[in-house]
């Protein structure tokens, strides 16, 4: 009898142990890229952040927190079918929160820069927080790179963050709700739907600021990347990279990327004014592709390991920023110091302080008006 009831006993252990490893498993699980999701699992500002797993059909993988809406990795196969991760970013959601950065975030209210952080709506003025150079960059100090998203995954290939922007956040008017889908699809696309709406005119321009480094080794610049930009003319900038107000051609100059050019060749070419003024490449390029979301808008290709991104999309513009502010001060995953120039940027959007010049497209909305944006990064193997 006394054997019959310590068998019993040890069986409702490893019974209650196998539940309690069940409950604890999701947790702890590894990614793809390495990832925990237990390490993204906290309370920000009362609002709970958590890791999103999205794979397709290929073996493709991408994670996401709601934190700033962000992809924190990318995970794609080179030519010799080895997965690497293609995006720089943090392991943990502490990281994130308390290391000044914006990787993989989605940018709001409005991407890039605004001159001295005034836009005017409806005749009346608003002054927003200025946090680069006097102007006001990627919705200010406490953008949305900063906001708990909410989240919902509703299968394996999507995951949707929303957030209310509420009326005079950062500066802006108009209460703004969010919404952005994301799609891993089959053919190894990234594809980034953006809508909002609002109750009051206001101005948005949203978009996802991945720093990429196809080459899957971040401890290595993105100099040797080959970088093709289906744009004949670029917006100018002046010392404190704010948009002149000019357009210009890109013909016979280090800007002119209409045929693949290693992001490296012309780089250091400080006698040309808007390289040292950029101090690189930080610029916006003037699309050809007119909103045709089925023409490439932009190329980019690791030499090293074959994979090629190309970026599809229906805004106007595209920023290109080389990656010029990282500078050794930050470490990401797997322990690695992110140096200059150790990724790429490819920001879709509304050319740099639209508000303040009106012959460019307007990013202003409308009550009863809906903003819609999207952005797609197709991976593949040359």
């Amino acid at each position: 009898m006394k054997l019959n009831r310590l068998i019993w006993l040890l069986a409702l252990i490893a019974v209650v142990g196998c539940t309690n490893k069940q409950k604890e498993a999701p947790g702890e699980q590894t990614t793809l890229s390495g990832l925990k999701r237990s390490d993204f699992r906290s309370v920000v500002n009362g609002d709970s952040t958590d890791l999103y797993v999205l794979t397709n059909a290929n073996g493709m993988e991408v994670t996401l927190t709601n934190y700033g809406g962000r992809i924190v990795s990318v995970m794609v196969p080179d030519r010799e079918g080895n997965l690497k991760d293609v995006v720089l970013g943090f392991d943990n959601i502490d990281d994130y929160v308390n290391v000044d950065n914006n990787f993989g975030a989605t940018i709001g209210r409005y991407g890039n820069r605004i001159a001295n952080g005034k836009i005017t709506v409806e005749g009346v003025e608003y002054q927003l927080p200025q946090n680069n150079f006097g102007h006001t960059l990627h919705g200010g100090p406490e953008g949305f790179d900063k906001k708990v998203f909410h989240a919902v995954q509703p299968d394996s290939q999507t995951v949707v963050f929303t957030y209310l922007s509420k009326d005079g956040e950062a500066g802006f008017p108009g209460n703004l709700d969010v919404k952005v889908t994301v799609t891993l699809t089959d053919d190894n696309a990234i594809d980034l739907q953006y809508e909002a709406t609002t109750d009051k005119e206001t101005v948005v321009n949203l978009t996802n600021h991945s720093y990429f480094n196809l080459s899957g080794d971040p401890t290595q610049s993105v100099l040797d990347h080959l970088l093709s930009i289906n744009a004949d003319q670029f917006t100018p900038v002046d010392s404190t990279f704010m948009t002149t107000g000019a357009i210009e051609k890109v013909d016979g100059t280090p800007m002119d990327f209409r045929t693949a050019t290693a992001i490296g060749e012309r780089i250091n070419n400080y006698d040309y004014e808007q390289l040292k003024n950029g101090d690189g490449y930080d610029h916006n390029w003037v699309l050809n592709t007119n909103g045709d979301i089925s023409q490439v808008a932009a190329t980019v290709y690791s030499p090293v390991t074959g994979i090629q991104l190309d970026v599809y999309t229906n805004e106007p513009g595209i920023q290109v920023y080389s990656g010029n502010f990282l500078d050794g001060s930050v470490t990401g995953k797997k322990g690695i110091t992110y140096q200059k120039r150790a990724a790429v940027c490819l920001e879709t959007q509304k050319y740099p302080d639209s508000p303040n010049k009106p012959d460019w497209p307007s990013p202003y909305l409308k009550p009863g008006e809906k903003y819609t944006s999207r952005c797609i990064y197709k991976f593949s193997v040359q």
